[in-house]
């Protein structure tokens, strides 16, 4: 237990800080905040809160929503903190030094959890492609007591060997129960991790297309939900009855309310359009003014595109002037009938031209006419015919995404298939040009994309590609559980192959990160001018560098010991600065700076918000340290610095209270109130 009196307490494992964080506590503070009547000594007041609430809070057992055995006991393990860490692996990475990107080697409910401090808040899009419930997917096991020596053991990091990681339907089954206790704490955890105005996609088929939506809208509200997108992936002729080759995916905001006030909407470029246009310029350039050949040039490039082409929607633009490829066929009706009828003088016979059925399309007689002098309403001969709206493509380049599209897997898979250079790696791969789409649709340069079920890792490859497109900056977070893949299993054969070739270990975190480097180098070679973060930062989880407190009531002399330096053996100071990142709350990514203070290694991460010296500190070296360390942070400037020391590492030449205490001083003296915490590890 931590000693309220000491001057540099120590952190151990069994304390709260060493954790991931406690989400009870934070979610009983934001209910404090709306109702600081209900809480008392951090609990919470049920009574004073139905009295508060009134009609509107429901008791009872019966109530609508959606429930199965181990619902509790999922949302419980969601909320309780983890106690491991992730460890960094430079050697896996690539470009350690400068990239904002992350992967992550782990069970992603313990990654979240992880990760929640640093990135709660700060993710624009989620997406992921979860196990389907088919009967043959992996379901993630967890292991409520213990979670992480769980993990380790089903990934064959300790013992002798690893766990498959599939079961079989036959003995272990595969029922709707067991699904949604694996999906649902994933998604309680993944709201965190949104913006206000952040927004979370969800791959799913038929089978649990329903369950699925219930608990979405139990997690983010109903209201929150934007609809599910249907992709066609392919034709099924021996299928006994219908042939369902589609998937879904579910799309909703964290608060549609804050998209709203926000006036957001969402629109995408035309496929094509800048391809129609390089072919309108060059024709332009040989054929002048000479109409007709543009426009066959023209004709002759939508003659090129196939019928399944996302560019098809082009070839209505048939017509061709100085505006480029236009249609005058629109429909100038205000929609649902019932709109404003004034009168319209044909501009040649001066007569008042037919109305249209449901009214003109333009609020006022003004606006009629603003819309005639920008060229987008054309008359016909007469007076006879209700005028045409004219759109011309050019000037018309966004648009709303539709709800159906036609993606077929074979595809996908071909794509996966050429950059592993012939080999069959994976089983329906997502396609890239549809999560490219997505990216493209819903998020902006600047962005933070995460996706914990990351497989083949296409999000990813994805956000490179629309950086290189757009000249963006996003930046992507992976989370993949290394999987065993297992020679001996048919479908999983060319994979392990591929990886036995490579020397690399047999697990799909492998295949992820090797597409990745794969994946970037293909978009640098796509786009060489492109200045695009093609690198990541591999991580994997691990247990906590603090040794848990085990004493031996045999030998207790010996435990008290040991405890004495709290850190497992084998762990680095790199390691420990990862925790303390973890820990502290700051991304993973940002700039270490290093500095020599009286002799000692010290860092300083997010600007100065952490700030650590993990060597050995005598009272000899107090003042020059804290003077030097108070120094650094008057010129880094964070509005608040967290500073840890290495506890074993304080009072080497034995003057072990001196040495906490003088630093300790110096510190608060020179800071003040600028220092969140000082404490060692």
């Amino acid at each position: 237990m931590t000693d309220a009196n000491d001057p540099i307490p120590q952190i151990t494992r069994e304390d709260e800080a060493a954790s991931s964080g406690d989400l009870v506590t934070d979610n009983v503070t934001r209910l404090k905040a709306l109702f600081p009547e209900i809480v008392t000594d951090g609990k919470v007041n049920f009574d004073v809160l139905r009295d508060l609430l009134g009609d509107a809070m429901e008791d009872g057992e019966e109530r609508y929503g959606l429930n199965w055995k181990g619902k509790r006991r999922a949302r419980a393990f969601a909320l309780t903190p983890s106690l491991g860490t992730l460890r960094p692996a430079p050697m896996d990475s690539i470009d350690w030094a400068k990239t904002q990107n992350l992967v992550v080697e782990g069970d992603n409910l313990e990654v979240l959890k992880l990760l929640r401090r640093s990135y709660a808040g700060k993710v624009k899009l989620i997406y992921i492609d979860p196990p389907y419930n088919t009967g043959t997917d992996f379901v993630y096991p967890d292991n409520y007591k213990q979670p992480l020596s769980g993990y380790l053991s089903i990934t064959g990091q300790s013992g002798d060997e690893g766990e498959l990681l599939s079961s079989d339907p036959e003995s272990a089954g595969r029922f709707h129960t067991d699904w949604l206790n694996m999906i649902y704490p994933r998604l309680l955890l993944a709201k965190e991790f949104l913006r206000d105005d952040g927004l979370i996609l969800v791959n799913i088929d038929d089978v649990e297309i329903g369950n699925l939506y219930a608990v979405m809208s139990e997690i983010f509200g109903e209201e929150n939900a934007i609809g599910a997108l249907i992709y066609e992936r392919n034709r099924k002729n021996d299928a006994k009855y219908f042939s369902v080759g589609h998937e879904y995916l579910l799309c909703f905001f964290k608060r549609e309310a804050r998209v709203s006030e926000l006036e957001t909407r969402f629109r995408g470029l035309k496929d094509g359009v800048d391809e129609l246009r390089d072919v309108f310029d060059k024709s332009r350039s040989h054929h002048g003014d000479a109409w007709d050949l543009v426009r066959e040039d023209i004709l002759e490039f939508y003659r090129s595109i196939p019928d399944d082409d996302t560019r098809q929607p082009l070839t209505r633009f048939r017509k061709v002037d100085e505006r480029g490829p236009y249609r005058d066929d629109g429909n100038i009706n205000w929609p649902g009938g019932g709109g404003p009828r004034y009168e319209v003088l044909h501009p040649e016979t001066g007569k008042p031209v037919k109305l249209p059925v449901s009214g003109w399309r333009y609020p006022t007689l003004n606006r009629f006419w603003e819309e005639v002098e920008k060229g987008r309403i054309v008359f016909g001969p007469d007076e006879i015919t209700v005028p045409r709206v004219r759109s011309n493509i050019f000037e018309n380049r966004e648009q709303v995404m539709t709800s159906v599209h036609f993606s077929y897997a074979q595809n996908s898979t071909n794509e996966l298939v050429s950059l592993f250079d012939g080999a069959r790696v994976f089983d329906n791969p997502k396609g890239i040009s549809d999560i490219t789409k997505l990216i493209e649709y819903v998020t902006d340069r600047e962005d933070i994309v995460m996706d914990f079920f990351a497989g083949s890792g296409t999000t990813a490859h994805a956000v490179m590609r629309q950086n290189a497109l757009d000249d963006g900056s996003r930046r992507y977070v992976l989370v993949q559980i290394p999987e065993i893949v297992e020679p001996s299993r048919s479908k999983q054969s060319a994979a392990a192959e591929f990886l036995e070739a490579a020397g690399l270990p047999l697990n799909i975190a492998e295949l992820t990160k090797e597409r990745l480097r794969r994946a970037g180098a293909k978009v640098r070679e796509e786009h060489p001018d492109a200045r695009i973060d093609t690198g990541f930062r591999v991580y994997k989880l691990d247990t906590s560098n603090l040794k848990p407190w085990q004493p031996d009531a045999e030998d207790l002399e010996a435990s008290i010991l040991d405890a004495v330096d709290n850190v497992l053996p084998g762990r680095s100071e790199d390691d420990l600065l990862v925790e303390l990142l973890l820990k502290t709350g700051i991304d993973l990514t940002l700039p270490e700076e290093k500095q020599s203070i009286a002799g000692k290694a010290v860092y300083a991460l997010g600007g100065g918000t952490l700030m650590v010296c993990l060597g050995n500190i005598s009272a000899n070296d107090t003042e020059a340290l804290g003077m030097g360390l108070a120094d650094w942070a008057d010129k880094l400037d964070p509005v608040q610095t967290t500073i840890y020391f290495k506890d074993t590492g304080l009072g080497a030449d034995g003057n072990r209270a001196a040495t906490k205490a003088n630093l300790a001083a110096i510190l608060r003296q020179r800071l003040g109130d600028r220092i969140a915490k000082i404490a060692s590890i």
